[in-house]
């Protein structure tokens, strides 16, 4: 852990680098900022500003066994913004192929399952983040994040297929895999402008994002498997003997989705990538995972407010 002297709070609004600082100066800010942060998950203390509370409320009623279908139907009722993205989630074309409208929220909430409900509940979050006043100079790099996350999600869900890890999990783990990012670009703002959009920072954050989205979604009480999936997004060496794992699941699904921000045919890099041989898949395995993923984009935008 670096010895480093903690970072002002999000709520000071002090400034932890000078307008002239230089290079190296932004670059100590910013590993001490960072630093402090990893030590405030780690030690268990998730302070996430502007992050709907009814969220996490959700979380902890689904992994209660004791839980009941009526008591979820209470909690997103109380939130009249959350339930009205739930019903539209469950009669969106992504998740009602069959167009058979839905106007119960537990009926609703039963067709989704438990998964695609915290589904729905983060892309609530996410809205509300980004029409926050206090997060508004975020608003731009948030919906990118937003749409990204939307895209590895589509795409863990097919490439889960081909493994023994269930769909709606693999979505879920895709959609919440930038969390840690989520987390530093939050906790970064009314801090240090003069390092927050410097190329250094950004460099930085790719690097710490992934042990702080792990440390952020144990706090919150996910599977350990889909903590250690977030964990192990850029461990492309990975290897494992055994059958194709959520983390593959993941890994292989960014990858794919970098390639799929490019102008098509999509050319899969499959290069130093161990996942991909673990899950078994070919370039034409690839492909076709793409179409098919691309085909559900616009229809998942919508129904998760990208």
């Amino acid at each position: 852990m670096l010895n480093a002297p903690a970072a002002p709070t999000y709520k000071s609004g002090k400034k932890s680098v000078a307008p002239a600082a230089s290079p190296d100066e932004v670059r100590g800010a910013a590993l001490q900022f960072l630093g402090q942060l990893a030590a405030e998950v780690s030690a268990g203390t998730v302070d996430l500003p502007c992050f709907p509370n009814i969220v996490l409320r959700i979380r902890n009623a689904l992994a209660d066994p004791k839980n009941t279908p009526e008591q979820t139907v209470k909690i997103v009722g109380a939130e009249p913004r959350l339930a009205a993205r739930l019903l539209q989630t469950a009669n969106s074309a992504a998740f009602n192929p069959s167009g058979k409208p839905l106007t119960e929220l537990r009926t609703a909430i039963t067709r989704l399952g438990h998964q695609l409900v915290q589904s729905a509940a983060m892309a609530f979050a996410v809205q509300h983040m980004k029409d926050e006043d206090s997060l508004r100079s975020i608003a731009e790099p948030l919906s990118a994040l937003w749409k990204e996350s939307i895209s590895v999600a589509a795409i863990c869900q097919v490439v889960a297929k081909h493994t023994k890890v269930t769909p709606d999990e693999a979505f879920l783990t895709g959609l919440l895999h930038g969390i840690g990012r989520l987390y530093i670009m939050v906790r970064a703002v009314g801090k240090a402008d003069e390092f927050r959009h410097q190329e250094s920072f950004l460099d930085l954050i790719s690097g710490w994002q992934a042990s702080i989205g792990k440390a952020v979604l144990e706090n919150w009480g996910f599977a350990e498997e889909m903590c250690e999936a977030v964990a192990d997004q850029g461990d492309y060496e990975r290897k494992h003997k055994h059958d194709a794992e959520l983390s593959d699941v993941l890994i292989v699904s960014i990858m794919l989705a970098e390639s799929l921000k490019m102008p098509a045919p999509h050319v899969v890099d499959m290069e130093g990538a161990a996942a991909f041989s673990t899950i078994g898949l070919s370039e034409k395995d690839c492909s076709t995972i793409l179409t098919h993923a691309e085909l559900q984009l616009g229809s998942l935008q919508d129904a998760l407010g990208c």
